[in-house]
């Protein structure tokens, strides 16, 4: 009877990691597919991204709203010393992260935005080992070169590169490094009380918008009140079309930061890492549905960045630092 019941939880607890797995891929590759699309007519990715997080802030303070009145139980509010001096840093390079990736897409494929996106591991690495999470290994010299070689004989004479774009993708993944090694420091405070993905997504949208709002003053601001698509519209219809789209972003945003935090909060981080992987797969098969057909050093550059998050991943899984991510409790 108690074999039974194990056996019984592991199914279950099986069948709802995939569930939010698959939950994730649907928000992460969507959203992708969505920002690609959009962008092709819609050229403000900063006044896209904004809006985004307006929606995302909105969404959050419902649903912090609807609990507490469900629960009866007042939600976490930091203080402003707290608020500014811990949160304010995540935020501002989440906000520069999502910022430029959306920003890319008026130049580059989303095959070559997305396996850019994943060299983001290698800043991951070397912010680890800068913050001292992460301890300096002839393993780890290994990945970062299959990694960084990878990235290089994918971009190596692609018939799409576009080097503005590039440059973008790449500054993004560099902030994503200092975004998700500040974002690891932040949950492990314990004493915030932001391990909930809601409070912690209410917390971190306003400081986004504030530190986004400069560049889109600068890069897009009057390109945007001239727009015939929002403020000087002509067409009723066309601006209630836009403003849906855009509101659907908005929600297909909220979804993938809820379900990133949720996956992490139920599994671990290296759940995450490993399901991301197969995102990439997953998004890249996608793609060659309807991109030209890719060169050697494509696919060699793809295979050897796989083979480098792998062996991290793989790494981790058996030799992890003292972490809660112990083998066997993760799929």
């Amino acid at each position: 009877m108690g074999r039974w019941a194990l056996d019984v939880a592991f199914v279950w607890r099986a069948m709802l990691t995939l569930g939010l797995v698959l939950l994730y891929y649907c928000f992460s590759i969507g959203i992708t597919f969505y920002n690609k699309w959009l962008t092709k007519s819609f050229h403000f990715p900063l006044f896209m991204t904004m809006l985004h997080l307006a929606v995302i802030f909105l969404f959050s303070a419902l649903s912090r709203a609807l609990v507490q009145c469900s629960s009866h139980r007042t939600r976490v509010v930091l203080s402003w010393t707290d608020y500014l001096r811990r949160v304010a840093p995540t935020a501002l390079a989440t906000a520069l992260d999502v910022g430029l990736s959306n920003w890319s897409f008026l130049y580059i494929t989303v095959s070559l935005y997305t396996m850019t996106k994943s060299s983001a591991v290698l800043f991951i690495l070397i912010f680890s080992l800068i913050f001292k999470l992460e301890e300096l290994r002839a393993a780890l010299v290994l990945v970062v070169l299959l990694i960084a070689g990878g990235l290089f004989m994918f971009t190596y004479k692609s018939t799409q590169f576009n080097m503005e774009g590039f440059a973008l993708v790449l500054g993004a993944s560099f902030i994503g490094g200092i975004r998700w090694t500040l974002t690891q420091i932040l949950l492990q405070k314990a004493d915030l009380g932001l391990q909930n993905p809601i409070d912690t997504m209410f917390h971190l949208q306003p400081l986004m918008f504030l530190g986004l709002f400069p560049l889109f003053a600068i890069f897009e601001g009057l390109h945007l009140s001239t727009s015939e698509k929002i403020f000087r519209f002509q067409d009723t219809g066309l601006l209630l079309r836009v403003l849906g789209s855009l509101f659907l972003g908005g929600i297909l945003a909220f979804g993938l930061g809820f379900s990133e935090f949720l996956l992490v909060s139920r599994t671990s981080s290296l759940t995450l890492s490993i399901a991301g992987i197969f995102k990439v797969m997953a998004t890249l098969n996608l793609q060659r549905g309807w991109a030209p057909t890719p060169t050697w050093s494509c696919c060699s550059g793809a295979a050897s960045q796989r083979k480098g998050i792998m062996r991290r991943r793989r790494r981790r899984t058996l030799w992890p630092r003292g972490s809660s991510d112990q083998p066997g409790e993760q799929l």
